[in-house]
């Protein structure tokens, strides 16, 4: 955007315009000590503030009426003076709006950069999310899977350790009792047969085989774990499990006793 060639040289128009606006304020001037030196009226002693205030609103009025009257002039009339300096504020102006303008588009340009930015990074966080859900799912098909048959292993493994377990603590208790607490013997030969005269065919059994069955009897049925004594039982085992508190009586049968809950 170009303006044609000034007809007046841009200096000389401020210059004349600057000589035009001197010569008003000299007549500023001049009015305004007119009026400083006019007769100052002399205000009555009955009410002076209502007087002064009647004074001011009468100049106020002359004031407001001289104004109304009054046209707004132009400072200068010469036209080369006024396209000269209207040439000068359109070319300041146009500056300013290409600043402006430059400006603006720099600022989109950059917008633009950071929205194109924005949207890569966001295509990539949702293309990790979507992988990441895949992968989540994945994993927890896998860790119900892997989940459920660790489960069964370590349960089956637990269960053969406790087998085990039991037959070792058996096999050591049978140990025990066989060497410590034998059948009766009779002349160095062990007595399996009870000398009952009712039932002679009755064979005692060891200790052993007495917990045995009242272990059996506890876990089965746990409801009624007593067990009816017998011809077979020897009657010092039962004494010895009574006396150190490794079976109890029913309290209504004394022939029927039961294991103590050592695992409660």
């Amino acid at each position: 955007m170009s303006l044609p060639q000034q007809d007046l040289n841009l200096e000389d128009a401020k210059e004349q315009l600057l000589e035009e606006c001197e010569a008003i304020w000299k007549n500023v001037e001049e009015c305004q000590n007119k009026f400083t030196f006019q007769d100052i009226e002399t205000l009555p002693a009955t009410d002076p503030k209502l007087s002064l205030l009647l004074h001011r609103v009468k100049s106020l009025t002359a004031e407001f009426n001289q104004w109304q009257k009054r046209t707004p002039e132009v400072i200068t009339a010469n036209p080369d003076v006024l396209v000269a300096l209207g040439k000068d504020q359109l070319q300041r102006l146009e500056h300013d709006l290409e600043m402006v303008l430059s400006t603006v588009q720099a600022k989109n340009k950059k917008l633009k950069e950071d929205l194109q930015r924005e949207q890569r990074w966001l295509a990539e966080q949702q293309q990790l999310i979507d992988c990441l859900d895949q992968t989540d799912k994945e994993m927890s098909n896998q860790v119900v899977q892997f989940s459920e048959k660790r489960a069964f292993q370590e349960l089956k493994s637990k269960m053969l350790k406790i087998k085990a377990y039991k037959e070792e603590i058996l096999n050591a208790l049978g140990d025990f009792l066989e060497k410590h607490f034998p059948l009766p013997e009779d002349d160095g030969i062990k007595k399996r047969k009870t000398r009952s005269s009712r039932d002679p065919d009755v064979q005692l059994i060891t200790l052993h085989e007495i917990l045995e069955i009242l272990i059996n009897k506890l876990i089965n049925k746990p409801h009624d774990p007593y067990v009816a004594i017998n011809n077979s039982f020897w009657s010092p085992y039962i004494e010895l499990l009574l006396r150190y508190g490794i079976a109890l009586r029913h309290s209504e049968d004394p022939n029927r006793i039961r294991l103590e809950n050592f695992h409660q």
